[in-house]
């Protein structure tokens, strides 16, 4: 007669893990936003004085305040001061018309970066930044990104604020 063993094995431990690294606003590329960029924010969003904020990043370190416009500027105007050949942020108050005809006004962070002309580096760090400025913006429901002037038409941004 053939004996047979049963043998009970451990079940093998999992593979370790190391538990994820997080990474406080601003450390992806170690730029740092500069307070002023939240004071133009708060000064946009609460006096609605402004039809758009701009904003740089100073020395690969630090993203600051570059420009602002009043409010009886357009959106052409925002458009026209961006730079071809480097990305920047922005706070714009785009003002559209509903699905159902009823004028609208809305806060939108606009990321420009232009594909064709900027170059690699600055694309990297400006991308890598994005969620460090947008921390210190709370209540932007809007967002666009902008690779070239196309994405910042009056009917594509229309389009988008529609969403």
């Amino acid at each position: 007669k053939k004996r047979e063993c049963l043998v009970a094995l451990a079940p093998a431990a999992p593979p370790y893990c190391p538990p994820p690294r997080t990474l406080q606003a601003g450390m992806a590329s170690g730029c740092t936003v500069n307070d002023e960029c939240s004071e133009a924010y708060n000064e946009i969003k609460m006096k609605k004085d402004k039809r758009y904020v701009i904003f740089k990043i100073q020395d690969f370190k630090k993203i600051v305040f570059e420009a602002e416009g009043p409010t009886s500027e357009t959106f052409a105007d925002f458009r026209n001061k961006l730079p071809k050949d480097e990305p920047r942020y922005a706070l714009v108050d785009i003002d559209y018309m509903s699905t159902d005809g009823r004028p609208q006004s809305k806060l939108c962070f606009v990321f420009w970066s232009p594909d064709d002309t900027a170059s690699v580096k600055h694309r990297m760090v400006y991308a890598s930044s994005k969620d460090a400025i947008k921390k210190k913006l709370p209540g932007i429901m809007k967002e666009i990104q902008a690779n070239d002037m196309s994405d910042l038409s009056d009917d594509a941004v229309d389009k988008e604020m529609k969403k």
